[in-house]
């Protein structure tokens, strides 16, 4: 089917974003979809923080946008928008790295009081971006995310279903989403 890019924007490598991520990554990959997981905390900061646009790992980080036909976006919520170390990424990426592409976004946090940084930090920077469609995106709840003592992820029932409905239209939206020519 689609190859999806399925990026955590979360520094921590202890973070419920980027296990959530890899947990909705099981869904997609058993939809067909080839799933390439990145966590952007594995750039280096030197890279990152350098805006070193051709260091290695930004290179490959570039060209992984480029082959998917879907980008999953996760992130924590800090002050009321996206993660820091998502950003410089993003900033490194071509003005365009998204044309064409569908885009889930994600967010988790700590209190609803943060839900719309999804519309009104992170879906400006992704249309930006050129994203074709982006669908419809999720605030999960750090309390609905729970680390089991194996490291698997435990996610609350009501959660668990609003999350797989936005997934599903994602992956729906992957097989309906026209290539779009961008000048270059």
């Amino acid at each position: 089917m689609a190859t999806v890019l399925s990026v955590s924007g979360s520094p921590s490598a202890s973070s419920r974003t980027s296990r959530l991520l890899r947990h909705l990554d099981q869904r997609l990959a058993a939809q067909g979809h080839d799933v390439i997981p990145l966590d952007v905390r594995t750039i280096p900061a030197e890279a990152l923080l350098g805006a070193d646009f051709r260091h290695p790992a930004i290179v490959e980080a570039t060209e992984l946008f480029a082959r998917a036909d879907g980008v999953v976006v996760g992130t924590p919520v800090y002050k009321a928008s996206y993660s820091g170390v998502l950003k410089a990424l993003l900033d490194l990426l071509p003005q365009y790295a998204l044309a064409g592409k569908t885009v889930l976004p994600l967010a988790t946090g700590g209190s609803v009081a943060h839900v719309l940084a999804i519309d009104y930090a992170l879906r400006p920077v992704l249309n930006s971006m050129g994203a074709a469609h982006i669908v419809q995106g999720w605030f999960t709840l750090d309390k609905d995310l729970t680390v089991q003592d194996d490291g698997s992820l435990a996610v609350a029932p009501a959660a668990t279903e609003a999350l797989g409905q936005v997934v599903d239209q994602f992956s729906a939206a992957l097989g309906r989403t026209p290539l779009l020519a961008v000048a270059g």
